[in-house]
């Protein structure tokens, strides 16, 4: 399993299976081992989000098919009942979403306690400025650079800004803090979502779409790295 030195210390790159093949999601995984970090777990309710895809099960078949680490994203409703049954399932990161959550503070510690990271989702229309002071207990701050819910969307440079934002506070504050990115991330966008400060990258269709899934997540790699270095 992936251990990094600090939060920053590699780009972290996560293929969403939700561009997958749901019936061959144990080959996507195995079509990326060892090109990637982290496999990007879509789970979406049909209540926060108009969408219905991967659940509890599926996560419990995943962890026992491959050894990347599960990066569940809960786009779900009332994430305080069931965010913690992902975490003892042995999902590496469960990010859950502040527009959903009433106590993410708690829900962080417990996510920490059951053994997983904790992670928080800000999703389109939601300013990042009002959980900037709570980002110590979290280990990741997903921001959406789409509206959450549904695969395949253009990327909006403009969420960027929010990027930028919660990188100088992070900085500023001396927190090991993933910033992670959800939302059209591809060849010619994820360069300036690197330069905004993110060091996690989801991609879908970018990955999955691709003839060589693991050569995709390579390129992207690269683009990342190089504008991270130039940063």
């Amino acid at each position: 399993m992936a251990q990094f030195r600090t939060a920053q210390a590699d780009t972290v790159i996560a293929p969403s299976l939700l561009a997958a093949d749901f019936a061959r999601l144990a080959e996507a995984a195995d079509s990326v081992e060892g090109a990637v970090d982290w496999l990007h777990v879509d789970v979406m309710d049909n209540h926060f989000v108009p969408n219905l895809t991967l659940g509890p099960p599926i996560v419990k078949s995943l962890k026992a098919a491959t050894d990347i680490p599960l990066d569940c994203h809960l786009m779900i409703e009332d994430p305080e009942r069931w965010a913690t049954g992902y975490a003892e399932l042995g999902a590496y990161n469960v990010t859950f979403h502040a527009e959903a959550s009433a106590d993410p503070v708690t829900l962080a510690k417990d996510l920490r306690a059951a053994g997983a990271k904790a992670g928080l989702a800000i999703d389109r229309d939601t300013p990042v400025e009002d959980y900037l002071e709570i980002l110590p207990a979290f280990d990741t701050l997903l921001i959406m650079t789409i509206k959450a819910g549904f695969g395949g969307q253009a990327f909006m440079p403009e969420l960027l800004d929010k990027v930028r934002t919660a990188r100088a506070h992070a900085d500023s504050g001396h927190l090991e803090l993933r910033i992670e990115v959800d939302g059209g991330i591809a060849d010619d966008t994820i360069a300036a979502a690197a330069e905004a400060g993110a060091d996690a990258f989801v991609a879908g269709t970018a990955i999955y779409g691709a003839a060589d899934p693991a050569d995709a997540a390579r390129r992207l790699r690269a683009r990342a790295d190089a504008a991270r270095s130039s940063g």
